[in-house]
């Protein structure tokens, strides 16, 4: 049975079905018909002929009432017309030997059919019986009532009285033997009728067994054909089932030449290739985003095109590490690096951005479509930035203790640059090597806000598109109007000072003092400038801004701009 295939296994089990239920019905079919023709039997004759019976005695009753009817009229008046009265008489006798032989006629019928053993005995008596009836009491009921009527015309009411006397007894003899017959009949109908219940139910027995042989005989050979299809199924199915949950390790065992068979065969060789790339994904997931990996995989074409998007870049790097990590062995440094790029690598990733690269001790990445939500991506990428901040305190806790030192000899900070704006996106590189990243002004101007921090003495300077989508997540204050190195048109940057509603009443205040300063600084009001940014020192000391607007004003003072000045700033430095 293993040797055959799954077609023939099935086929033979729906060949066995169907022959068992072709038996169970054509033996349903004869019985059937055997209780329709004793159910027609007894709508076609037997019913019939109990109410031909049944209507002759009601006949023979109307003609008794018209024969009243005619001695009592004569009795009135021996000269009264009872000639109506006598047409009907006449015309009920009629009817009544006429039901009488129709049901004769059917009795007949059912006696020459011998339909039954027992019924064709009995319907002789019967129609023996009505015989008798008809030829014996009606003919001499038929008699004495032709005496009666010649009676009725001398008048002579005592010997009329004797006469309907006479014919009361004979009519009522008759009767009697009618409702005997009818009975009888009755009897005999009832009879047949239980036989008939009791064939419809063994029939329906009979039915009911042998749909249960069937079906029991068909399970039996489905139990015994399946078993060999069922069992390698579902082992085959446990392990797609486990290699949907993750697990590759296992190998279906091969119990059949069928296809079940070939496709375990099958299945075991695509495991096995499953294998081979999760490790080949596991390695190469540590070094590209598996969300490229699987954008490249699902749109090449476009991958090798490129597109122009609207993204957020984020550009990350460290500040006085460069100088802690020169006294550090080749050892020590891997290791610090390593904590560093997972420390602050996790904010991103919880965030949904793609990191682009590690840069020395810089990081790069990018929010937008299709891995970030275009509406999502300026706000993604700001609450990312103020959590990597919040992570600094505790990695300069553990570089320490995984150097085996106590301090490091510097501290360290971060520096953080964001921008959005439209991107070139797609495979960049040659022939032998490409990389999925992004190009543009807006690369270019991240990079320049986060170099920009030295320059403010700030920790995350953004543009002004990426505030214009994160202003519901996060708490900005505008720093100034800069032109960074490699563009000629000046642009606002922003500072990001906190997630939304969390300044402190400090930062508030220092915000709007800031404002002032640099309100009253575009406006060449050096003095009031300074009284401004101080008191946003004095309110927030060592605020990098203030500070770096204090400078300048100085310098300012000596050497004020020429008069087409327009308030901004330009960086000669990255």
């Amino acid at each position: 049975m293993i040797s055959l295939s799954i077609r023939r296994k099935i086929m033979g089990i729906a060949v066995v079905l169907i022959v068992l239920m072709a038996v169970t019905a054509l033996l349903s079919m004869a019985s059937a018909i055997q209780v329709g023709n004793q159910l027609n039997e007894l709508a076609r004759s037997y019913v019939p002929a109990y109410g031909h019976l049944a209507r002759a005695n009601i006949r023979s009753v109307e003609r008794a009432l018209e024969l009243r009817r005619i001695v009592i009229e004569k009795i009135r008046s021996p000269s009264n017309d009872v000639a109506a009265i006598r047409a009907r008489f006449d015309a009920k006798g009629g009817e009544f030997e006429n039901e009488i032989g129709s049901a004769r006629k059917l009795i007949g019928a059912l006696v020459e059919k011998q339909v039954a053993a027992g019924d064709t005995v009995a319907l002789v008596r019967l129609q023996t019986r009505i015989d008798a009836a008809v030829d014996d009491s009606r003919r001499h009921l038929n008699d004495e009532i032709g005496r009666l009527l010649n009676l009725l015309d001398t008048g002579n009411t005592a010997t009329v009285d004797e006469s309907l006397t006479r014919v009361d007894a004979l009519r009522n003899e008759l009767n009697d033997k009618l409702d005997a017959i009818r009975a009888d009949m009755l009897t005999l109908l009832r009879a047949d009728a239980d036989l008939v219940t009791q064939t419809q139910h063994r029939v329906t027995m009979i039915a009911a067994f042998l749909t249960l042989l069937a079906a029991i005989l068909g399970l039996v050979f489905s139990l015994m054909v399946s078993a060999g299809v069922t069992r390698p199924v579902r082992r085959l199915l446990e392990g797609a089932q486990a290699v949907e949950a993750g697990n590759l390790s296992g190998k279906v065992p091969i119990t059949s030449k069928d296809e079940i068979g070939s496709l375990t065969t099958a299945f075991n060789q695509m495991v096995e290739q499953l294998r081979l790339k999760e490790r080949i994904r596991e390695t190469f997931g540590k070094y590209v985003d598996p969300r490229i990996v699987e954008g490249l995989i699902d749109r090449p074409v476009l991958a090798a095109e490129g597109e122009r998007r609207v993204m957020t870049v984020l550009f990350c790097d460290l500040r006085g590490f460069t100088s802690t990590s020169e006294g550090m062995t080749p050892q020590g440094l891997v290791k610090v690096m390593n904590r560093y790029f997972s420390t602050m690598s996790a904010p991103i990733r919880e965030h949904d951005g793609i990191i682009d690269k590690y840069i020395g001790d810089a990081i790069m990445a990018y929010w937008g479509p299709p891995f970030t939500d275009h509406a999502s991506q300026a706000r993604l990428a700001s609450l990312a930035a103020l959590r990597m901040l919040e992570l600094v305190p505790q990695l300069r806790t553990e570089l320490p203790e995984l150097l085996g030192v106590r301090s490091l000899p510097t501290s360290f900070d971060l520096r953080i640059g964001i921008a959005t704006g439209e991107v070139l996106v797609g495979s960049i590189g040659s022939e032998l090597m490409m990389n999925y990243t992004v190009m543009g002004d807006t690369v270019n101007l991240a990079s320049r806000l986060e170099g920009a921090n030295k320059e403010y003495g700030g920790r995350i300077l953004v543009s002004e598109a990426t505030i214009a989508g994160a202003s519901d997540a996060v708490e900005p204050r505008e720093i100034d109007r800069v032109a960074v190195l490699g563009q000629s048109q000046p642009q606002p940057v922003f500072e990001i000072m906190g997630r939304k509603g969390e300044l402190t009443p400090a930062q508030l205040a220092l915000r709007d003092r800031f404002a002032q300063g640099l309100a009253c600084y575009r406006s060449r009001r050096w003095e009031e400038a300074r009284r401004a940014f101080e008191a946003g020192l004095a309110v927030v000391p060592g605020d990098g801004p203030s500070k770096t607007f204090i400078a300048r004003l100085n310098k300012l003072a000596a050497t004020p701009p020429p008069e087409e000045w327009d308030g901004s700033w330009r960086l000669a430095e990255k």
